[in-house]
């Protein structure tokens, strides 16, 4: 059982860049977990009951606004942590946080995280680092949605999920990167055709194949 829980805990960047005795050190305090396509985690303003480093599913975190409207502003998957804010001070969060891609991931609990945090070293360094990561990429995302067109939105989007997979298949509904995007659905089914026809994906029902990354 934990030989098959460290060969998952190395499917994540964080947690596999830590070396071995550090690593195996923090195993018992981490509980496998399935993560079924859309669930929700958690909701914005809920408090934080675990922390999760996902080994092969994908997080993504949607800003809700008032009328019920969401945007993404961040992903989550095998390179990462959710949950920052429960090293940062707080246990509370301004985000829904919802599966975008099926798969398994390793949870922790918060005096858990708080406390392999405060020793230290390399794993906090890790954290921290990350942490850097994902703010850059939420300010990454508010310039695309200002400026970039839909096709060069959903490339993105595309490109960012692609990274946190072993696969070329992205397994999502244009209905689910509309809600992601916060764009039309109509928007994301014309500007998937655009790059269909380019032949940078290859589009099916519930499907995306990425074809061309670097022409995208």
């Amino acid at each position: 059982m934990a030989s098959l829980r460290l060969a998952q805990a190395r499917k994540n960047f964080l947690l596999g860049s830590l070396q071995e005795e550090d690593l195996a050190a923090l195993l018992p305090n981490l509980e496998p977990v399935s993560l079924p396509l859309g669930k929700v985690l958690y909701e914005s303003g809920d408090k934080l009951e675990f922390a999760l480093f996902p080994t092969t599913a994908i997080v993504s975190l949607l800003y809700v606004m008032e009328n019920g409207g969401t945007a993404e502003i961040g992903i989550v998957g095998n390179d990462g942590i959710l949950g920052v804010a429960l090293f940062l001070g707080g246990d509370t969060t301004t985000s829904r946080a919802i599966i975008q891609s099926a798969g398994e991931g390793l949870r922790m609990r918060p005096k858990n995280l708080r406390d392999e945090f405060s020793r230290g070293g390399r794993f906090q360094d890790l954290l921290l680092r990350y942490t850097q990561a994902l703010m850059t990429q939420i300010s990454q995302t508010a310039v695309c949605n200002r400026l970039h067109a839909v096709e060069e939105q959903l490339c993105r989007w595309l490109l960012l999920s692609h990274d946190r997979l072993d696969s070329d298949e992205l397994v999502m509904t244009h209905d689910l990167i509309s809600n992601m995007l916060g764009v039309r659905r109509e928007g994301i089914t014309l500007a998937a055709k655009k790059l269909a026809a380019r032949k940078l994906i290859k589009n099916t029902r519930g499907t995306i194949t990425i074809i061309d990354r670097q022409g995208m």
